[in-house]
């Protein structure tokens, strides 16, 4: 990683500036005491996985994507006998972690105030647009950021869209996130810098096995907090 090259810093957002998966997981053991009655699958968590991977085409990523899979996951269970009152608190699920306080990560507000001083900030995350934008509103961090994109999945082509769009070059572009396969080995594989900052919990479809690239490297840090002393001077 070239430091005096970078230009841009992207952050992701959700398990990066602030917390979200636990909420994911919470919302998935309340989902799996309310269908529990209704079925005899013994392995609910499994089987919702697996529905949300098979509607991310149709639904994107996000809240409301996980409830409508949540709900058709319960009814197909149920053999189409899941009362409706059920549904409504499935539903009702996906409401509360839409109102939910956003809950900023330790450090990220400095560390934002401080890299802003130096470097243009961006937001590039994933998750439905109008959930996002929310979160941001709501975390007060928007002041720090000079660009927010929502993207649709976070591959190397989207990445190379969003390069072009903020008129950046590759090697300019830093990307700090919790994600290898989302955050951090898409940038690296098209010539920009990355920085791995794990979160405690990792969503499933998230989560890397085995790189076996060796030109594919990056920087792992513990905590934002950490930036600092890499990025500033």
């Amino acid at each position: 990683m070239e430091i005096d090259k970078i230009k841009v810093i992207a952050f992701d957002a959700d398990d990066t500036l602030w917390v979200n998966e636990t909420y994911f997981r919470k919302a998935e053991h309340e989902f799996t005491q309310i269908i529990k009655p209704y079925c005899s699958n013994t392995n609910i968590d499994k089987a919702l996985f697996e529905k949300e991977i098979s509607n991310l085409s149709i639904y994107g990523y996000g809240v409301k994507g996980f409830v409508l899979s949540m709900i058709e996951l319960a009814i197909e269970l149920s053999d189409n006998n899941l009362p409706n009152t059920a549904i409504h608190k499935i539903v009702n699920i996906g409401k509360t972690m839409i109102n939910a306080p956003v809950e900023l990560l330790p450090n990220v507000e400095t560390v934002l105030d401080e890299l802003s001083k130096t470097y243009k900030l961006i937001v590039a995350t994933k998750g439905d647009l109008l959930d996002q934008e929310r979160k941001l509103a709501k975390s007060g961090l928007l002041k720090y950021f000079d660009h927010v994109e929502v993207l649709s999945d976070k591959k190397e082509v989207n990445y190379k869209q969003l390069l072009k769009k903020i008129n950046t070059k590759p090697y300019e572009l830093l990307m700090v996130g919790n994600s290898l396969k989302s955050d951090v080995l898409p940038l690296v594989a098209i010539g920009a810098s990355a920085i791995h900052i794990p979160f405690h919990t990792t969503w499933a479809h998230e989560e890397v096995k085995e790189i076996n690239d060796k030109a594919l490297t990056y920087t792992t840090l513990t905590s934002i907090n950490d930036l600092k002393s890499i990025l500033i001077n």
